[in-house]
């Protein structure tokens, strides 16, 4: 069974809760009403409250100004600096084929997202931590179709339905402090 944050978790959002988990830390607990991904308990700094976003920050309008008024919060998210594409059937399993991506990610990329949320990176409790990845990309074919059953012009072939992560390569932190 799933546990409170997990339900719909990705596979590249587990893995890097897996990379940051300490032993001491604890995974998807409630603080003040939203769940956080890993809790990180210091005696001599207070708890820093670890979220990792695999996609847009907007998500994160209303949960994080209410969370830095009483907490550090590090707010990670990963930059694939290389990716692997790999199509499967629509079983989810079959391998069709393999590439590597001509995209390269920095961390320049992350200025894109820092749109939503101008106002917390000056913020003395707030940490962003990018990280750069190497990751795989699982492409399915895109089952929705028109009810006519033409397919329209420039429709999806493909959708992501899965990033795994394959290896970590580096991280930077940006705070005000």
């Amino acid at each position: 069974m799933a546990s409170i944050g997990t339900l719909r978790e990705s596979d590249l959002h587990a893995a890097l809760k897996r990379h940051y988990a300490r032993p001491s830390d604890q995974i998807e607990v409630a603080v003040d009403g939203y769940v956080i991904d890993i809790v990180r308990r210091n005696e001599l700094r207070g708890d820093e409250l670890l979220e990792i976003q695999t996609h847009h920050f907007a998500a994160l309008k209303r949960k994080l100004p209410q969370l830095l008024e009483s907490h550090r919060v590090r707010l990670i998210y990963p930059i694939a600096q290389a990716k692997w594409i790999a199509r499967v059937k629509a079983d989810g399993h079959t391998l069709i084929g393999l590439r590597k991506s001509p995209r390269r990610g920095a961390v320049e990329d992350v200025f894109a997202e820092l749109v939503s949320l101008p106002e917390l990176v000056a913020h003395p409790n707030f940490t962003l931590e990018v990280v750069l990845i190497h990751e795989e990309e699982w492409r399915c074919p895109y089952a929705g179709r028109p009810r006519s059953g033409r397919k329209r012009y420039r429709a999806r072939e493909w959708r992501v339905c899965q990033r795994r992560l394959l290896k970590v390569i580096e991280s930077i932190e940006v705070s005000s402090q």
